[in-house]
């Protein structure tokens, strides 16, 4: 999907950022419920954007979410063609670290006098877009920025 088309992903502002920890709350990726404020956490980056989209324009009252934020300010959805090439980038940094790692325990298997203090190589992972996610309700100064349809 463009970015022109996502007037209310584009609109997402969190006012207090909230520090419950997601991994407590009982739920699936997508959506969880913490039960400190019997609210339903919505996780925008384990949806598609019109996912994202449609659960953003039809919300009544608070909605509180997680996601992503990309460096460029847009969030990050499952379908996000940036954060599916750097998830794959990793997965190909750890399985190509995972066979470096099979082949070199091989090697000193079968080395007849091994060396004491010779370094192993380093395999570095190529970063994911964003370092932590941000969590709480959407403020709006405006409820109509929310949903121009109205």
């Amino acid at each position: 999907m463009e970015r022109n088309d996502t007037p209310h992903l584009r609109s997402v502002r969190i006012a207090a950022p909230c520090h419950e920890s997601w991994n407590a709350m009982p739920g699936s990726e997508r959506v969880r419920s913490c039960e400190r404020c019997q609210h339903k956490v919505y996780n925008l980056s384990e949806m598609t954007t019109s996912e994202a989209e449609a659960l953003i324009r039809t919300a009544e009252g608070r909605l509180c979410v997680r996601f992503y934020r990309r460096a460029d300010g847009t969030i990050l959805t499952k379908d996000c063609t940036v954060g599916a090439t750097a998830r794959r980038n990793k997965r190909v940094a750890q399985a190509i670290a995972g066979i470096a790692a099979a082949v070199g325990s091989a090697a000193a298997l079968f080395r007849p006098h091994p060396t004491m203090g010779t370094p192993l190589p380093v395999v570095q992972t190529i970063p994911g877009p964003i370092s932590h996610p941000v969590m709480g309700a959407i403020a709006s100064s405006n409820p109509k920025t929310l949903d121009s349809n109205h």
